[in-house]
């Protein structure tokens, strides 16, 4: 079995936001000449997620409202007497996850029709990362 790692970095301009990293991944899966096998996609930050879902920008705000609906910004999270004040983003990671995993086959995601792969960030304006694990033959 091989094995190929990447990683994203990614320091996003709003405090949520939801990138579409499918492009990233089948990059990191070309470059390490996996035919069959899996691909881990993983936030390395307990303040953002990954998953996979349609690539709709209507999907994409029902999403996100939905998520501050369940866990709202309010200023009196008890995580907050450590002097954060992101309690609800790791709230939100806890909703969406923090990692899938994509089987390949024939060197190619075998994600369905609509499927794409996110990153959410929950708490940006800061350096983030995301690792890329293929494993197969």
């Amino acid at each position: 079995m091989k094995f190929h790692t990447e990683y994203l970095h990614f320091s996003t301009g709003k405090l949520r936001e939801f990138i579409n990293i499918t492009g990233q991944v089948e990059s990191a899966l070309r470059t390490s000449g996996i035919a069959e096998g899996m691909i881990l996609v993983s936030a390395m930050h307990i303040t953002a997620g990954v998953w996979v879902n349609d690539a709709e920008d209507g999907l994409l705000a029902d999403i996100d409202e939905w998520l501050e609906h369940l866990a709202p910004f309010k200023k009196n999270y008890r995580h907050h007497r450590t002097g954060e004040t992101n309690g609800d983003a790791h709230l939100k990671s806890l909703l969406v996850h923090h990692q899938v995993i994509v089987p390949v086959t024939k060197g190619k995601l075998d994600l369905g029709t609509w499927q794409q792969i996110y990153y959410a960030e929950f708490d940006g304006r800061r350096k983030k990362r995301v690792i890329i694990k293929v494993m197969g033959e």
